[in-house]
């Protein structure tokens, strides 16, 4: 059951990631070759969708909370976790919003950096 959970995690986090960069495609080739202009500013966004999936993965498949349907107990007197279909739910929404979290976290930061870089290309064209 374990794995299975795994695996609908990582499948969850890996299309949710895969909607975010087709959501994203166009403004980031926008924003990258307006700062870029150059035809490195592709290679640029192929980076950036690989950090989505990247950043998205890892932070939808919550290995170290998963951990808990596996390993025994810490005392007798606490129950042991049993996968559900109370916990798959709560699994698979965590699973979503910690995706989409991981992205947004990751593209505020790049626009961010790209909101910077085009002010300093606007000064020095002058």
């Amino acid at each position: 059951m374990f794995i299975t959970l795994l695996a609908v995690t990582f499948v969850i986090s890996l299309f949710v990631s895969f909607l975010v960069v087709k959501i994203f495609n166009r403004p980031l080739e926008s924003i990258l070759g307006k700062i870029i202009n150059d035809e490195i500013s592709s290679a640029w966004v192929k980076y950036l969708k690989y950090a989505i999936y990247v950043v998205g993965i890892s932070t939808g498949v919550r290995v170290w909370q998963l951990k808990q349907y596996i390993e025994p107990p810490a005392s007798d007197t606490s129950p042991t976790v049993v996968l559900d279909i109370n916990h798959w739910v709560l699994e698979v929404y965590q699973t979503v919003i910690g995706t989409l979290q991981g992205i947004a976290w990751l593209l505020l930061v790049f626009f961010v950096f790209a909101m910077l870089a085009y002010v300093i290309v606007r000064v020095k064209k002058g």
